[in-house]
């Protein structure tokens, strides 16, 4: 196998006739290509509107003399296709269940390569499953009623269910393709293993979360829905047993804690037990919502080409000098909605939510500053949870109540001004009026208004008065870190294995995934099968 790089077409032409440009650039008999298989397919958008396709491509040649030319003369590289390695089981005794707390990301892939291997995990949620949580979701947004236990937060999925279902990552990890094709085997699309922006949008995330489950079933996995972990029962630093609602007590050999950025009444269950913790930076700020349309003509230079290439994304950086704070734009959801994602009475945040035809008239991104530990009230571990709290619960009055979110224009937050009422917004039960310079410690405030002054210089109408600023976005990664060893446990609790998003090592859908498998890894190494 081979990899060509840099090969770039319009964006009209036919994926299928990619082997006729193959054999033109690298000048060779049509014969000799065997098969092409798209690697990756990136937009580049720089000379609008003539947009172009810049693809990398795995090339399978039967000729070995030609295709060490190509190799030679720098036209071709060679390519092996990515394998995840097969795991030895360990050699310590699981006389108990292997315990999962949490059906996120982290959670979801760390029971099902368990299963996969043979372990029999139990995953225990506290939220409901899939429809269940579907449907108080929905009724929150449309009556403002709040479920504590299954909301945008908490439920089959975790957080991303409710999402655009980005699957971008920086990250160079060879498990991301473990990560990405169980999502194909499960029902995702073929085509995110090499768009360079993939997606999946919340109905076909719920629709795979579901399949995920099923699989884990079949292989001898449980999972308990409405069971939330309350409490942990050691003895020489080990967990002995745990306690959950409706079964009581559960004895384990090991527990992985998985149970997202938003799981507060554990963090404070772990500090109670006198699990490590430490304080971790994370930004917070405000949703920002366009006219689609203004979006896709201004990327694309041509509003016309959104049809042919879908909702236009962006993505925005700025240094503020002033403070050295970071400005930037965070969970983009073209053609989306931005949502309520409460889960505590009293205390309103927001985050955006795509379908995954992204046809909403609207696009929202979450606008934000970054936050350290120094801006918290205090040194204990979990002072930047009190200080989400604290925004949470202004933005709350602000709204007026009823989780209604407070909103101005963009550009009279700029200049200082109010904003009249009569808002429309994709955020659901309704916004209200209100001044959010007032939401944020000055600093903070004075950031975002220089950074979106900045990105209104790099989008023409950006800052302007089709413009909504929605708040409070505060929930864009955990607050904390719990503290793990090199082999992945709790620096505490030697059979505890916090991971993904909530215990600090992860951000977003795929890199939390890839550190559940990290973690089921090092339980398989260590265990095994009873």
């Amino acid at each position: 196998m081979y990899k060509l790089e840099n090969l770039k077409t319009p964006v009209d032409y036919p994926p299928y006739d990619l082997p006729d440009l193959v054999v033109k650039r690298l000048n060779i008999p049509r014969e000799v290509l065997e098969s092409v298989r798209i690697l990756r397919r990136s937009l580049d958008a720089r000379k609008k509107p003539d947009l172009v396709y810049v693809y990398t491509l795995a090339l399978a040649l039967n000729n070995d003399a030609l295709g060490n030319t190509l190799v030679r003369k720098g036209k071709i590289s060679r390519y092996t296709e990515p394998l995840y390695p097969m795991l030895e089981e360990g050699s310590e005794k699981a006389a108990h269940r292997i315990v999962v707390a949490g059906t996120g990301p982290a959670g979801l892939f760390c029971g099902y390569l368990l299963a996969e291997y043979g372990y029999r995990p139990l995953l225990i949620e506290r939220g409901g499953a899939m429809a269940e949580r579907v449907h108080k979701v929905e009724t929150f947004w449309r009556e403002g009623v709040l479920d504590l236990r299954s909301n945008a937060q908490f439920g089959e999925g975790g957080a991303g269910t409710f999402s655009d279902g980005k699957l971008t990552t920086r990250s160079r990890d060879e498990r991301v393709y473990k990560v990405l094709q169980t999502f194909i085997e499960n029902g995702a699309p073929e085509e995110i293993a090499y768009l360079a922006k993939p997606h999946l949008g919340t109905d076909r995330i719920r629709r795979i979360v579901v399949q995920m489950r099923h699989r884990i079933e079949e292989l001898g996995g449980e999972f308990l829905f409405d069971c939330q972990l309350t409490d942990l029962k050691t003895c020489n630093g080990q967990i002995t047993e745990i306690e959950v609602e409706r079964e009581d007590r559960i004895p384990v050999s090991a527990l992985v804690m998985a149970t997202g950025h938003s799981a507060r009444d554990t963090y404070r269950m772990l500090q109670r037990v006198g699990v490590q913790m430490e304080q971790k930076p994370f930004a917070v700020g405000l949703r920002i919502e366009h006219p689609q349309s203004m979006l896709d003509a201004n990327q694309y230079g041509d509003q016309a080409l959104a049809h042919r290439l879908g909702a236009a994304e962006y993505k925005l950086t700025w240094r503020d000098e002033p403070t050295g704070r970071g400005v930037y734009s965070f969970c983009m959801c073209p053609g989306g909605e931005i949502i309520g994602a409460a889960s505590e009475q009293g205390r309103l945040c927001t985050n955006g939510m795509s379908h995954s035809g992204r046809s909403d008239v609207r696009g929202n991104a979450a606008l934000v500053v970054t936050v350290k530990p120094d801006d918290f009230p205090g040194e204990d571990p979990l002072a930047g949870v009190t200080f989400q709290e604290a925004l949470e619960e202004k933005a709350y009055a602000l709204g007026g109540g009823g989780f209604y979110a407070p909103a101005q224009r963009a550009s009279d937050f700029l200049a200082g001004t109010d904003t009249p009422n009569g808002l429309v917004s994709s955020y659901r039960p309704g916004v209200r009026a209100a001044n959010l310079r007032v939401l944020f410690p000055g600093e903070l405030t004075d950031a975002l208004v220089r950074g979106l002054e900045a990105f209104d210089r790099q989008i023409p109408g950006f800052g302007g008065s089709e413009a909504l600023l929605v708040g409070v976005e505060s929930r864009t990664s955990s607050p904390l870190r719990v503290v793990r060893k090199d082999g992945l446990a709790s620096e505490t609790l030697g059979n505890l294995y916090p991971a993904g998003e909530g215990a600090g090592y992860a951000g977003g859908i795929v890199s939390a995934a890839v550190d559940g498998l990290k973690v089921a890894e090092q339980i398989i190494k260590r265990y095994r099968r009873t």
